[in-house]
């Protein structure tokens, strides 16, 4: 079996973002486990149906790279209770038109880290939605991570053993699924 394709998605584009942090902690403990690529959504468009015809190139990068995976873990912070705009207009982008909807039966995980106790379970909630309407396998299980001074080691990993541990159940269990459908 080909080792499984993995996209990484951060709903933020501010520099130095936790979220960012985090899911490259996140990658460090994919290891080689699976081919691991990020995908950057930051310098996509705003949504506009008026782009069909003529889509820019940057949106055929995107949805180019999110048709070749297997897979996704999503990692976004939480904006007013909900997922960010930056995300949801790269889902918006990955959605149209229906017919080329690239996260139709895509493997997707969702998680991500804010400094409020509920570590953005509003926006996963939220995120969950919207990506089962749009067809994707949506993992079971939450992961919402209270982001703490100390959850990131200088060296960029997971320094909170718990939580070290939590990610690596949440992630393994991901990936024995995506494993099973990328079949």
């Amino acid at each position: 079996m080909a080792k499984l394709k993995l996209a990484v998605i951060v709903g933020s584009n501010r520099t130095g973002s936790i979220n960012q942090k985090l899911a490259r902690a996140m990658i460090e403990l994919i290891g080689d486990r699976a081919d691991t690529h990020m995908i950057k959504i930051d310098d996509l468009p705003i949504y506009n149906q008026d782009h069909e015809g003529n889509r820019p190139d940057v949106v055929n990068r995107f949805t180019r790279e999110v048709a070749a995976c297997d897979a996704v873990l999503m990692v976004t912070p939480e904006h007013n209770r909900s997922i960010t705009a930056v995300l949801k207009n790269a889902i918006d982008w990955g959605s149209k038109p229906a017919d080329k909807n690239v996260w139709k039966g895509k493997a997707i995980a969702m998680t991500g880290t804010s400094p409020g106790a509920i570590g953005t379970a509003v926006a996963q909630q939220h995120l969950r939605q919207v990506m089962g309407i749009l067809g994707a396998l949506v993992m079971g299980g939450e992961a919402y991570i209270a982001f703490k001074a100390e959850l990131i080691g200088d060296d960029g990993s997971i320094a909170i053993e718990d939580t070290k541990a939590f990610l690596q159940s949440y992630l393994d269990n991901f990936l024995n699924t995506a494993e099973k459908l990328a079949v």
